[in-house]
């Protein structure tokens, strides 16, 4: 048995650029780190943070993106924008920890819950998000414009 280390760790504004190759996963148009870490720095200022997970030898592998929000239908709460592993790390439970990580900040900041959306594809990331304790309760509508 094969016993991976996980080290967590949220990544504040001057190491957001660690979190670039991990998101690029999940995020494919993102092709440049500059352009990344100022996106990013808008949205902290909306509440944007990212949680890392590194492997045994200190690098990210992979990221969660989230925020605290409040709204009518689920009150306060955690949502994850962006949870992505580099293909080389998965399989190793960083995603997992991830989530466990945020359910622990939404416990600590008094959340009702955390919440997520996911592409239909996504079919590997449904069974963790299941298997984590997600239930799907509704569908995601969009319209672009």
């Amino acid at each position: 048995m094969t016993t991976f280390t996980h080290t967590i760790a949220e990544l504040d504004g001057a190491e957001t650029a660690l979190a670039f190759d991990a998101m690029r996963e999940l995020r494919p148009h993102l092709t440049d780190v500059d352009e990344f870490v100022e996106l990013v720095r808008g949205q902290r200022r909306e509440g944007y943070r990212i949680a890392a997970s590194s492997d045994a030898n200190g690098q990210v592998v992979a990221v969660a993106g989230f925020r605290h929000m409040t709204n009518l239908y689920a009150g306060s709460h955690l949502y994850i924008d962006d949870l992505s592993t580099l293909p080389s790390a998965r399989g190793q439970g960083h995603a997992s920890a991830l989530l466990r990580w945020v359910d622990d900040e939404a416990r600590r900041l008094g959340c009702a819950g955390v919440h997520l959306d996911s592409g239909t594809p996504r079919h590997n990331a449904h069974r963790l998000y299941l298997a984590s304790g997600f239930v799907i309760p509704a569908f995601h509508f969009a319209k672009s414009l």
